[in-house]
């Protein structure tokens, strides 16, 4: 009777413990402050949240007033909510002309706007792959060669082996890449979208190296493949090109960063990142209503919101290890914030142990969590738990060929070796209901499903809080790709059988 007296107290002392945990999530977090951060961040006002705007500096300001207001403590290195980023804005050239056998290109995207003029043959060289160049002059010309590879030429495998291309054509003496995409219509709209306007790196200062050999590469719509065909068949191939100088300028924008000190003595001294990108596309094309405002309310206000509620959440009841609270500007332009966020990180990344990111493109299951590397890191169990006391379901990232893990900020913490998942809305597979809001006008805020929300934002706070509380500090799972980073992030040995 006392050993069963004994185990019924420590099962009793164990399920209080986990009530209070639960009440700590529920108890702050509610669905209408999440409302109206999400409609405040995906509000026509903002104008789509471009990377460099005014408008996305009001929203910076926003979320360091959030943090302030919630009692976070600001940038340990500034003493500000600001890390400040300094970008540069490249625009393509205003004055472009290129010919293929007399036929004026009109549909043509830059993959590298680098300033040229040509007026000589073309080489038509296949693909434009390693086994393409074997006993083929090229240095000093013009190649035009078909998008992607034998195995797929589609959009995204096209984008896949552009650096690929790039590099053989410049180890060559290539002076001008012209790929033939085939494709339709709407596709090309997008890659237009996304390609002919100003595009933003990171601002290297003298360390921005430019051997001043760049080569020329543009994307040529060929939408039915015919030009491939003549061109191919083709004895000879004249062009004209001429690209003129591209523009430059400074621009600088913000990640918004936060710390909550932890609790445990020791384990204080470990911190979990809770991040998302809070920038989205801004203006563009628009659909068929009009509407020229990418408003980002799945992406990625939901992401910002999120890391907004474990930020109130931890505020009030700290866990034992810190938190690091980071909104990144410039994930939409190629990760900008978090790649020079790991460059100059404002406490040592050694001290970071996982980054819990947030980000989205949509859902279509509200009863699911899709989580983009869930099963990579030992922290998984803590996720699993955290889904199903909120009703939800937990699973791995269901669209591998989408590259979704390498596609958001958390990678660049994993190549430094931080084991750093993504923590995403409910999908079964990339299909129609997530691509209609993704990167399109029509993902507004009343859009959404905030019943559905409230689970989820619940589910990563809780979550966070596990991985927070527990004793074993989260690692990559043993054989995983970025296993030998996290080793000599932390020195520490591997685990052998």
């Amino acid at each position: 009777m006392k050993k069963l007296a004994l185990l019924l107290t420590l099962g009793c002392a164990f399920t209080l413990t986990a009530q209070t945990e639960i009440e700590k999530v529920t108890e702050n977090i509610s669905k209408s402050e999440i409302e109206g951060h999400i409609y405040f961040l995906a509000d026509d006002v903002l104008k789509g949240r471009a990377t460099g705007s005014p408008e996305l500096k009001i929203a910076a300001s926003y979320l360091a007033n959030s943090f302030r207001r919630y009692g976070v403590q600001p940038n340990p290195k500034t003493g500000t909510y600001y890390q400040e980023v300094k970008l540069k804005r490249v625009s393509p050239p205003k004055n472009v002309s290129i010919e293929i056998n007399n036929q004026v290109i009109t549909d043509y995207v830059f993959i590298n706007a680098a300033s040229m003029t040509s007026d000589q043959g073309a080489i038509f060289l296949n693909y434009g792959l390693a086994n393409d160049y074997i006993g083929k002059d090229v240095k000093g010309k013009v190649i035009i060669v078909k998008a992607g590879s034998d195995e797929t030429n589609d959009a995204r495998a096209a984008f896949g082996l552009r650096r690929t291309k790039e590099k053989l054509a410049k180890d060559n003496g290539v002076a001008a890449i012209i790929e033939l995409l085939k494709t339709d219509d709407n596709m090309w709209s997008f890659i237009d979208h996304n390609f002919n306007g100003p595009s933003l790196t990171v601002d290297l200062g003298d360390n921005d190296k430019n051997d001043g050999n760049e080569t020329a590469y543009v994307w040529v719509l060929d939408k039915e493949g015919k030009m491939a065909e003549q061109l191919s068949a083709a004895k000879t191939i004249s062009t004209k090109i001429a690209i003129g100088d591209k523009q430059e300028e400074v621009v600088i924008s913000q990640n918004v960063i936060g710390v909550v000190e932890g609790t445990d003595a020791t384990l204080k001294n470990e911190y979990i990142i809770y991040s998302a990108h809070y920038d989205h596309v801004g203006i563009g094309e628009p659909d068929k209503t009009g509407d020229t405002i990418y408003n980002g309310a799945r992406d990625n206000a939901v992401g910002t919101t999120t890391v907004l509620s474990m930020a109130k959440n931890l505020a009030k009841y700290p866990t034992k290890r810190s938190a690091l609270f980071i909104l990144f500007t410039g994930e939409e332009n190629g990760l900008l914030g978090s790649s020079y966020y790991v460059e100059n990180p404002v406490l040592p990344l050694n001290q970071m142990v996982y980054c819990f990111n947030s980000d989205n493109a949509g859902y279509n299951d509200t009863s699911l969590i899709s989580i983009i590397g869930l099963t990579r890191t030992t922290a998984e169990n803590n996720i699993f738990s955290a889904a199903e006391t909120f009703g939800l379901k937990a699973i791995e990232d269901p669209a591998k060929e989408q590259g979704l893990f390498d596609r958001s900020d958390n990678v660049n913490f994993a190549k430094k070796g931080i084991p750093s998942p993504t923590f995403s809305l409910g999908f079964s597979s990339f299909d129609g209901d997530v691509t209609k809001y993704y990167h399109r006008p029509g993902d507004e805020a009343h859009t959404l499903d905030y019943d559905y929300l409230l689970k989820f934002f619940k589910a990563y706070v809780l979550a966070g809080r596990n991985i927070a509380n527990d004793n074993e500090t989260p690692r990559w799972n043993e054989g995983d790709k970025y296993e030998e980073a996290s080793k000599e992030l932390y020195k520490v040995k591997l685990i052998k059988d």
